[in-house]
């Protein structure tokens, strides 16, 4: 049975450390702060106040409740005062030399049960605690910032600490209302593992000038639900701290995929650090301001972007979810449409579709009977691809075969008029490969749109080496007025959100395939702990592992970087017919109510 401890130490009271201490003293815990000097215990105390004031503004804590739990604290500038405590949490700065300093010397401070626990969120725990001589009571509890609002904290255990020091933390971690996730002292751990390789594939790509800052944040938000994009997330951690952690993983892992981005470097020598400056991706209003500002990478006003094609009819191809979902997108817009599916029955189910998706949007007052009557008379149905010989955009929604979309374009390319655009919605295949099958590869674009294409505002416009600007501008005036963010870049395997998305979601498999973590925690790591709407494993199984499967084939195939490799247990899993959701089991068992 745990223990109930009632008294604990916090040795450094930066925000981190000073917002450990204000979660303990919630929980109704006797704390002692200490930190190396009057000046440190002063700035330390101030972060704890200005936390319980805004706290008491928000309604959170009444003035009492804030007096009573700053009164709870006790701030010191000597470890020997934690000689009584039960538990220590060391929250100084991520160097190993320090943290091995303070803990030899808490070692000699503090009473043999006395569990000692490290807030590192990269270095070794084991490293950390063969500098007492009590490494069985040394654990990792790592917090997230700011440690009173995340509910994450990964509990680390090394190959000698004791099961019932792990065992006293997971319950003072429930005590705190916090979700504790158990795991072993690998770099990075659970979190961090997979958050910062996504972070650093994303500065790279950036870094390569293949797509804007604007454009990869908004891409990650609106294509998976992200709170933040992944520069602007940099920036808040500050990029000395992210090339720190980095280096610390890839030092541990030899992961090339961990190797920091030249960026990261050059932008912290630079002192371009993050908000904490006042510049780093973006550019502040001032230090510590959250406020964003235009600078010189700022995207130029609309007047400077090429001219658009005018556009008023628009042909869609493809009788699927998706092509059903466009043809609504372009007819509520106040396009005329016409589409094109390969027989009546096709065509009559789209038809069909679209109508009950207009009729439910009327019942739940997202539109009006006159709109929804207008766009149903817009929409012109027909299985025959020469009606649309007069169309100003063709969007193409069939099958992801490479083969049936260059049949396609080939055809297109002889009926629908000159300067017309032609756009493929593949999610993964080369888009100049579908150019290349026409004569006028100048006019041909990707327009990516995401799955429900009425609901999902990103639409990835694509541009091949061949894609001429004004081609380009005009996909990206149209998903202006079909109220779409558009983020635009390069043909590459991937575009953006699939590049970025998939090595993550692999990852997470190579993690679960070591043991290291079961899918639970590492689904309740990234929830809990960096705000993603879905873990991992729920993702994949929503997606299809089938699907997963051969969008991380193709990246590996188009990088040949050894760390996309699809992971063998996900190769396993389809290989076995355990394809997700859809099969009723994959990584969890959805036949089971």
């Amino acid at each position: 049975m745990a223990r109930e401890i009632s008294q604990v130490g916090v040795v450094g009271l930066g925000t981190m450390g000073a917002g450990i201490a204000e979660v303990f003293a919630r929980s109704g815990l006797d704390v002692i702060a200490v930190e190396k000097d009057d000046e440190s215990i002063v700035r330390g105390r101030g972060h704890v106040e200005h936390s319980t004031i805004r706290a008491v503004r928000r309604g959170k804590l009444s003035s009492d409740e804030a007096d009573a739990l700053v009164g709870r604290i006790t701030f010191s500038t000597e470890l020997a005062d934690l000689k009584e405590v039960e538990l220590v949490v060391e929250a100084v700065p991520e160097r190993l030399d320090l943290k091995r300093e303070v803990f030899a010397r808490l070692d000699a401070v503090c009473p043999p049960d006395t569990i000692l626990a490290t807030n590192t969120s990269s270095l070794s725990v084991t490293a950390i605690s063969v500098a007492t001589s009590r490494p069985g009571k040394v654990v990792g509890m790592h917090f997230f910032n700011p440690a009173p609002v995340m509910k994450l904290v990964e509990l680390v255990r090394t190959v000698v600490t004791e099961p019932a020091v792990v065992a006293d933390v997971k319950a003072l971690t429930d005590r705190l209302g916090k979700t504790g996730v158990a795991i072993g002292d690998k770099a990075g751990f659970i979190a961090n593992a997979l958050l910062f390789g996504y972070l650093n594939h994303a500065a790279a790509m950036y870094e390569s000038h293949f797509v804007s800052r604007e454009d990869v944040d908004a891409a990650m938000q609106l294509g998976c639900g992200l709170p933040m994009g992944p520069l602007a997330l940099l920036d808040l951690i500050g990029l000395d701290t992210a090339y720190e952690i980095l280096d610390t993983m890839y030092r541990q892992s030899r992961d090339r995929l961990h190797a920091p981005a030249p960026i990261f470097k050059q932008m912290v020598t630079a002192g371009l650090l993050g908000r904490k400056s006042g510049r780093g991706f973006y550019t502040y209003e001032a230090p510590d301001s959250p406020v964003v500002v235009p600078d010189a990478a700022t995207p130029p006003a609309e007047a400077s972007q090429p001219r658009a094609r005018p556009v008023r009819q628009v042909g869609v191809v493809g009788s699927g979810t998706m092509a059903t979902g466009i043809v609504e997108v372009f007819a509520k817009a106040g396009y005329d449409v016409r589409f094109v599916a390969r027989g009546e029955k096709q065509a009559a189910r789209l038809q069909a579709a679209f109508e009950r998706s207009m009729e439910k949007a009327v019942q739940r007052g997202k539109l009006n009977a006159a709109d929804r009557d207008a766009a149903l008379a817009r929409v012109t149905g027909s299985t025959q691809l020469d009606d649309l010989a007069g169309c100003d955009l063709v969007v193409e929604a069939v099958v992801e075969e490479l083969a049936v979309k260059q049949a396609l374009f080939a055809n297109l390319d002889e009926i629908v008029r000159p300067g017309a655009v032609l756009a493929t919605t593949t999610s993964s295949l080369p888009v100049i490969e579908c150019a290349a099958a026409t004569g006028r590869a100048r006019d041909v674009v990707g327009m990516h749109f995401f799955n429900p294409a009425p609901v999902m505002r990103l639409v990835e416009v694509v541009s091949t080496v061949r894609t001429a600007s004004d081609t380009v501008a005009t996909a990206v005036a149209v998903c202006d007025r079909l109220g779409k963010r558009s983020v635009s870049c390069g043909d590459r395997a991937g575009f953006i959100v699939n590049a970025l998305l998939f090595p993550y979601l692999n990852d997470a498999v190579k993690m679960l395939e070591a043991h290291y973590a079961s899918a639970e925690d590492i689904d309740a790591a990234m929830k809990v702990g960096c705000g993603y709407p879905m873990g991992p494993f729920e993702l994949l199984d929503v997606v299809g592992l089938d699907v997963a499967l051969a969008i991380q084939r193709t990246l590996y195939l188009e990088f040949r970087e050894p760390g996309f490799a699809p992971a063998p247990l996900l190769e396993h899993l389809v290989t076995a017919g355990y394809l997700g959701r859809k099969a009723g089991k994959g990584f969890r068992d959805h036949t089971v109510h």
